[in-house]
């Protein structure tokens, strides 16, 4: 049986769990015992760390990196034409839930790992698309000895060295109920103070365009959600908007968030609470970040991997360098297929990455 075959064989079992990302009804079963089941020489740990963030860490011999790859998905949406949890393959293509982000990848590690009984190190984690990185925080607090990490997404097979940070918000404006024909309607409105917040905050991203990292250009920023009063003819006593930016590994978090902040009515403003943070890849200084991403493309090349343009989606590979590994992203599939209906995954990439994991495994 060729490699891509055994991935495929692999990738249809893998589809075949649910692990919708929400629900994050995951559990130490299931997928896990499946792949616990496929590496029977090697040293396997599944941890739970609540909240459907479960690890399957394993090891066969003395490895120098480890490979991770999570095993959630999103949810399917209503446009897909077929059961997202059964794998179809075409002349072409493997579609199912999760086949390009990320599954493909773990099918592929497992078929590479069975064929090539070098030294491996494989992390599969299950929290990924919730924002809540449980399974690599408490993998990085262990003494786990790896000084390189190759974290699986989808790349079109090249190895990424560089992507932005991610940060998300809740900001709350306090307001004064009252009738709308008030004079003073204009001020005392949530509302309204919201959205000159959000004016000066898009005038802001607007004029960070010349910026540049690596490929990269500019702070990437979504106002997400925007709720707050009663109704048309009532001034709004509060309002609540969720919004998001993605700055360049250049660009320091804490400047950006004092910069947003003070955009608002210090009066109106009640709260304003960062609920996620990633960090950049490469994380650090301007200079250390730099330092990594050179040490990231030495490993890209002793592994032979060809080199890649940064992206602007965001990945655990971030978590790893700001733990002083060496990491780069590297996986099959187009991230423009991921979380999308009847997503998939290309076969020749899916057979490229298992047979350049299975040579990597043999060095």
């Amino acid at each position: 049986m060729t490699t891509l075959a055994t991935t495929l064989k692999h990738l249809e079992a893998l589809v075949s769990f649910d692990t919708r990302n929400p629900p994050r009804a995951i559990t130490t079963g299931g997928i896990f015992d499946y792949i616990r089941a496929q590496l029977p020489d090697f040293r396997v740990e599944v941890t739970d760390h609540g909240a459907g963030a479960v690890s399957l860490f394993a090891v066969r011999g003395q490895p120098k990196r480890v490979f991770n790859v999570h095993l959630d998905t999103v949810p399917s949406s209503p446009a897909w034409t077929a059961d997202p949890l059964r794998l179809r393959v075409t002349e072409d293509r493997a579609i199912g839930l999760g086949a390009c982000d990320i599954k493909g990848a773990a099918a592929a590690l497992i078929a590479a790992v069975q064929a090539q009984p070098g030294d491996a190190a494989l992390l599969f984690s299950s929290d990924e698309e919730a924002n809540d990185p449980r399974c690599i925080a408490a993998f990085l607090t262990r003494d786990h000895g790896f000084g390189e990490a190759i974290i699986a997404e989808p790349t079109c097979g090249e190895a990424v060295l560089a992507h932005r940070g991610i940060s998300a918000v809740r900001m709350a404006f306090k307001g004064q109920a009252g009738h709308a024909s008030a004079e003073n309607a204009m001020s005392l409105s949530a509302l309204h103070q919201a959205m000159r917040w959000g004016a000066s905050a898009l005038d802001y991203v607007e004029a960070q365009k010349h910026l540049r990292f690596g490929g990269l250009t500019g702070l990437r920023f979504n106002v997400g959600k925007v709720e707050g009063g009663i109704k048309a003819n009532i001034i709004a006593p509060s309002a609540e908007v969720r919004f998001g930016f993605r700055p360049l590994p250049s660009q320091d978090f804490a400047e950006l968030h004092a910069t947003f902040r003070g955009f608002a009515d210090a009066d109106a403003l009640a709260e304003y609470e960062e609920t996620f943070r990633g960090p950049s890849l490469p994380s650090g200084d301007v200079a250390r970040a730099e330092e990594r991403r050179l040490a990231a493309r030495d490993l890209a090349d002793e592994l032979g991997l060809p080199v890649g343009n940064a992206v602007d989606f965001w990945t655990e590979a971030s978590l790893f360098s700001q733990a002083g590994l060496t990491a780069l992203v590297y996986g099959p599939g187009d991230i423009a297929q991921a979380h999308t209906a009847d997503e998939w995954v290309s076969l020749e990439q899916l057979r490229h990455y298992a047979d350049t994991v299975q040579q990597i495994f043999a060095k």
